[in-house]
């Protein structure tokens, strides 16, 4: 990563930098998950497909918000936000999702693990933002509302009538697709 060479008042560059290399990760995690939420919009078929396909164009969307405001926060900061495919694949520390063509609670379970892995990402940036940059934390913040909210939308379709999740004990998305079929 450049050397940043500004930022904003009252954050040390050393800090900046800190919170940049921290909100690169999140711009590729947000970046990673839109896309395959478009993905699996793409390709849900079976009897929920047109719930589901709707369901996620909005949190697509939103997602793609998140993505901007990353970048954009980045860019404030004094650093160079980094969007291409290729720093996406050669930076990322997860997985591509794994789930093509199949029923719409096959991905719901994928999608679950999905949210699961860049929510608890999300929030273990929130706490080292604490006291390095109160105002990056807020924006965390408020996205992993967001994306709460989004899970559950996903949750809601996994719950069964005593409050547990299908996929619950799967660690991998194609154990969770099968779980839930």
């Amino acid at each position: 990563m450049a050397t940043i060479r500004y930022t904003v008042p009252g954050l040390e560059r050393g800090d900046a930098e800190q919170v940049v290399e921290l909100l690169q990760n999140r711009l590729h995690a947000l970046n990673d998950l839109q896309l395959t939420l478009k993905h699996v919009h793409w390709n849900v078929v079976g009897p929920n497909f047109i719930a589901v396909h709707e369901m996620l164009d909005p949190q697509v969307d939103s997602v793609r918000a998140m993505v901007d405001d990353a970048a954009e926060r980045i860019a404030t900061l004094g650093g160079s936000p980094d969007g291409t495919p290729g720093a996406l694949v050669r930076d990322r520390t997860w997985d591509d999702y794994s789930i093509g063509r199949d029923e719409a609670i096959a991905h719901l379970g994928a999608l679950d693990l999905v949210y699961t892995g860049v929510i608890t990402d999300h929030r273990t940036q929130i706490g080292k933002l604490e006291t390095l940059d109160p105002v990056t934390q807020d924006m965390l913040i408020a996205q992993a509302g967001q994306l709460e909210q989004f899970q559950w939308f996903v949750r809601a379709h996994l719950e069964s009538s005593d409050g547990s999740l299908r996929s619950q004990s799967s660690d991998t998305e194609t154990g969770a697709a099968d779980a839930v079929r």
